[in-house]
């Protein structure tokens, strides 16, 4: 009986425990036809063990209502899990939905950045001139507002957030005050964000405004004939195989929300940050111009804590004392996709944390407290 108990101890010393094992297991990514490739966690550097506890922590949710964690390294999927959690649909509470990689993920404020990329493919198909073109000159309906200081207004300011509108969204979306939401409910979505009054030169003043995006969803749909829905699809969604979206239109109407409304499933948004990881390029063709990545992720205006790109967000961070230079796409909820250029890493998270700004266990403190410490040298 002695023996019998030393052996067990030395068995388990040696080895995971059962539940690590099965958190292994569930979190080795799949194979799929979708021109993601796999690898594991070891092949590429990254410390499963570490790994294989964060997974632990947030099925015990010491980091809250995690719905989906990817990470990439050298542009293989690495690991791949999905919990269950409380939902939402744009706002409408769905109760606890079981995620998987086919469910569709309100993604939010990320698709600030794919209608980015829209602007840079339509740059490149001529559509669009340049980022210096004037705002105003796309909506002559509008001509009075071309005066004083939004006449200076161009693609430039709408993409780095520096358009010196007027704007609130520094108070909850479910407070009326908020600017966003008097825009959805505005039965003229376009025109509320041009009349709004200006209170700084443009390129002088950060502000976050979805406005400035729905005005660039508008702009590709003036010059392309095509809603951003629509654009998206043709000629960034079909080119990197995402066949499942759906993009929220406002109430009423059929504009798509283009700040806010773009669902995708998770996989898929590891494919737009290995698009964007790998400067436009996607299995051999050139999807977004390489310039405009670089130029979407240089700081184009400083904020508070970082900087910002071509809707991007910049943070400098620090991580066991050395500095950590990311890029983001930032969603409401804790929806991020991570770029990690120093160590070639791409990781997305969605969660279910909507209007919970307080969260101090979220995706920041993800990468600091177990991804970044996971890599090798």
């Amino acid at each position: 009986m002695k023996n019998l108990i030393t052996t067990l101890v030395l068995v388990l010393a040696v080895y995971p425990s059962f539940s690590q094992q099965r958190a292994a297991s569930n979190s080795h990514p799949a194979k799929l036809a979708d021109g993601i490739s796999i690898a594991s966690l070891t092949e590429e550097g990254i410390n499963a063990d570490k790994i294989n506890m964060l997974t632990e922590e947030i099925s015990k949710n010491t980091y809250p209502n995690v719905h989906s964690l990817l990470i990439s390294r050298h542009n293989r999927l690495l690991y791949e899990h999905y919990w269950p959690g409380e939902d939402q649909h744009w706002g409408n509470p769905v109760g606890i939905v079981p995620h998987d990689r086919d469910s569709l993920h309100d993604i939010r404020s990320i698709s600030k950045s794919i209608v980015s990329a829209c602007i840079g493919i339509a740059i490149q198909q001529g559509k669009i001139k340049s980022v210096d073109q004037k705002v105003l000159s796309f909506f002559p309906a509008y001509a009075a507002q071309d005066t004083g200081m939004k006449s200076a207004l161009t693609i430039r300011h709408l993409l780095s957030m520096s358009s010196g509108l007027v704007w609130n969204e520094d108070v909850p979306y479910d407070n009326p005050e908020n600017s966003e939401i008097r825009m959805i409910n505005s039965p003229d979505p376009i025109g509320y964000v041009l009349i709004q009054p200006m209170e700084a030169a443009p390129g002088k003043l950060w502000k976050y405004n979805g406005g400035t995006t729905q005005l660039l969803a508008a702009i590709i749909e003036r010059t392309t004939g095509k809603p951003i829905d629509q654009f998206a699809h043709e000629y960034l969604f079909k080119p990197l195989g995402i066949t499942s979206f759906q993009w929220v239109k406002y109430p009423g109407t059929t504009l798509p929300a283009a700040a806010s409304g773009l669902r995708l499933r998770s996989r898929d948004l590891l494919k737009f940050g290995l698009l964007y990881n790998n400067n436009g390029l996607w299995q051999g063709k050139q999807i977004v111009p390489a310039p405009w990545v670089k130029e979407s992720f240089q700081p184009q205006v400083t904020r508070r804590g970082g900087a910002y790109g071509y809707q991007f967000w910049i943070w400098n961070d620090t991580v066991d004392n050395k500095p950590v230079h990311v890029v983001n796409c930032v969603g409401n909820g804790d929806q991020r996709i991570i770029f990690d250029k120093e160590h070639d890493l791409v990781v997305v998270i969605t969660a279910g944390n909507y209007n919970k700004w307080d969260i101090k266990e979220n995706s920041t403190a993800i990468m600091q407290d177990y991804i970044i410490p996971a890599v090798g040298k």
